[in-house]
């Protein structure tokens, strides 16, 4: 396998299995929940609760998958997680009461830290030499239509079948279709780094200077650049989980109506959009840069919606530049470890961003939801204004730290 960069079979590969993975074991599961609770006779929002609860157990596998991605391959593991998450669905789909129901789902989520971006990531990085910035970019393009795809066909399915069959099919694809995929990736030989080396830009190394500087992390602000990066994914995490979830109810209580499902339409291929324009004009850009043009376009997203709800056209432009947000979030998660970092100890790292991101993911509906209704919607976006401010403000210390701790004159011509 070359070492600059990773072979495209293995991102179209990986990319089928995201799809598959995102679309089964998280975006099918709004569209099934209201039967699922009428089915196990249990409230709506204690089924959400449980999945909080459940989410919480996956962030707490996640490090621990990284650890284990760095010391056995992450590619490895992959082909038991999809085993691991084809079981948890089929458990699911048969369980006789809402707390197997609830064990089902632990069991889906801990088996999505095995399979979802976290260990994709990582064995491109394994695989993938200096360009797996660029693969990483790639993989996010495609597995970017997991909803777009998921949510049609699982309502289409849903209008036939129980949520029961719904789930045994998608275990069926998790199994008969990821096993396989993940078992040949399991094949593919890893590349090990020597001596991880600090880089600058999103780009093969042919075309752009390289730093010759010790890894971040052993710089004497490595810990505190790990722990700004967490505080800052956690904050970015805390508004998308707020907005994603609540985006059609808060747009109908912004007087929207009918409109908000519109514009809330333009979230997904917006989404797609950014990494589109990502990875086709983005090559030379650093992705610590990337990660503060991402992290800003979220509050001026939200400072837009305030300022000209219930105006259609400023709220659309919401829309808009809130997917570019996250669709550039979802990068820079797999790839501002890398750069600052390098990738020696990639996987443990990423499974922390993971956990730190699913730990937001699991409390912010609820929060935002308390907020909305103990103090109004106003109130509620200023706060996650003031939320995307602080990720902001985070990751524009990273970068301050960033370049002081690799000045100009640590840059060397490619091949020094």
């Amino acid at each position: 396998m070359s070492e600059t960069a990773a072979p495209a079979r293995l991102i179209w590969a990986l990319g089928v299995t995201q799809i598959i993975g995102y679309g089964s074991l998280y975006y099918s599961f709004s569209i099934l929940a209201p039967e699922m609770a009428r089915d196990v006779s249990l409230p709506l929002d204690w089924l959400f609760a449980i999945l909080s609860v459940c989410l919480l157990a996956g962030g707490m596998m996640a490090p621990k998958a990284g650890r284990w991605a760095d010391r056995f391959g992450a590619a490895r593991l992959m082909a038991p997680g999809s085993l691991a998450a084809g079981l948890a669905l089929l458990a699911a789909a048969l369980a006789p009461n809402a707390f197997s129901l609830g064990l089902s789902l632990a069991a889906m989520e801990i088996a999505s830290a095995f399979v979802l971006y976290g260990t994709a990531f990582a064995a491109i990085v394994q695989a993938g030499g200096r360009s797996a910035q660029r693969s990483i970019t790639h993989l996010t393009l495609i597995a970017g239509f997991a909803s777009t795809l998921f949510w049609p066909l699982t309502s289409g399915l849903h209008e036939h079948l129980s949520w029961r069959m719904v789930y045994m099919l998608f275990a069926a694809l998790n199994i008969l279709v990821c096993l396989p995929i993940h078992v040949w990736v399991g094949r593919l030989p890893r590349q090990d780094d020597p001596q991880p080396v600090a880089k600058v830009a999103l780009s093969d190394p042919a075309d752009v200077p390289t730093v010759v500087a010790k890894p971040a992390s052993r710089l004497p602000s490595g810990n505190l650049l790990f722990a700004l990066m967490l505080a800052a994914f956690a904050a970015e995490g805390l508004v998308l989980a707020s907005i994603l979830v609540h985006m059609v109810p808060l747009l109908t209580a912004l007087g929207l109506g009918s409109a908000g499902l519109l514009v809330s339409a333009l979230f997904g291929p917006s989404q797609v959009a950014s990494r589109l324009i990502n990875m086709l004009f983005g090559g030379r850009l650093s992705q610590t840069v990337l990660a503060v043009i991402a992290a800003g376009l979220l509050p001026l997203a939200l400072l837009l919606l305030t300022a000209t709800s219930p105006w259609l056209p400023g709220v659309m432009v919401f829309a808009v530049l809130f997917g570019l947000g996250s669709g550039l979030t979802s990068i820079v998660g797999g790839t501002l470890p890398l750069e600052l970092f390098g990738r020696a100890g990639y996987g443990a790292r990423l499974g922390w961003v993971t956990a730190a991101r699913q730990f937001s993911s699991a409390l912010a509906p609820f929060a935002f939801a308390f907020a909305l209704q103990r103090f109004g919607t106003e109130v509620a976006l200023t706060i996650g204004i003031v939320l995307g401010a602080g990720g902001l403000a985070l990751f524009a210390a990273i970068a301050v730290l960033r370049y002081r701790a690799v000045p100009p004159s640590a840059v060397a011509a490619p091949g020094e």
